[in-house]
């Protein structure tokens, strides 16, 4: 009776490079294991906000360089165009006239997040004057209103640092779409995003929940 030799099991998925070398005459039977790859047991460093100022103090960045901390994480922001410089300078002029000195205003400037978390928004209304702000940046708590003007990073505004500024409390975020002429109001913060959102086109006026003062025309913050 004749046995019928059996079957090969099937080769094990290797690199190429070892593949090359267990093609020789000396090859080993047995194929060398794979290792894990590194990247998926390894674990990322989170900056902190302290580690990431101490980066700016020994000019790691350069003074043109545009960065915020995300979650730990170093990212560069969008480049300002002509159109988002317009508006931003055009909401901040008018803000500025309709509050006077009831609320401290700060333009493109740090507002310190949690441990790991120092975002850039164009413009911030907070509790407090300016020389309360002499020493830090405000905090979550001393937030009334975050506005990010968005052209070219409407997506990232929308997806990332809206809900961003609901998971750590700030109680209302507009986000202005520059092509699309439009301001979208959020409030209500909780863990996952805002609860309560909606779009106001011109015609229509803003008013700020938790500044009375703040009252504005969306047509007057595009103007022409």
């Amino acid at each position: 009776m004749v046995t019928s030799p059996a079957p090969s099991a099937p080769a094990a998925s290797v690199p190429a490079a070892q593949a090359r070398a267990a093609t020789g005459p000396a090859a080993s039977a047995t194929a060398p294991s794979v290792p894990e790859p590194a990247a998926s047991v390894m674990q990322r460093h989170r900056f902190t906000v302290d580690d990431f100022a101490r980066m700016g103090e020994a000019c790691i960045f350069h003074e043109d360089d545009r960065v915020e901390l995300i979650d730990g994480e170093i990212c560069d922001m969008t480049p300002i165009g002509p159109l988002h410089a317009w508006l931003v300078n055009r909401l901040n002029r008018r803000i500025v006239t309709l509050l006077s000195d009831r609320a401290y205003v700060s333009v493109q400037n740090p507002i310190r997040l949690g441990l790991h978390t120092e975002p850039q928004p164009d413009l911030v209304i907070a509790r407090g004057s300016e020389d309360d702000y002499a020493d830090h940046h405000p905090a979550a708590d001393d937030v009334l209103l975050v506005i990010e003007v968005a052209d070219s990073s409407l997506r990232y505004d929308r997806l990332a640092k809206m809900p961003l500024y609901a998971r750590f409390g700030i109680p209302e975020a507009w986000l202005v779409d520059a092509t699309g002429q439009t301001v979208t109001v959020r409030t209500g913060p909780e863990r996952d995003g805002y609860g309560r959102e909606r779009t106001w086109g011109r015609g229509d006026t803003l008013v700020a929940t938790a500044i009375a003062e703040l009252r504005l025309a969306v047509a007057e913050i595009f103007g022409r």
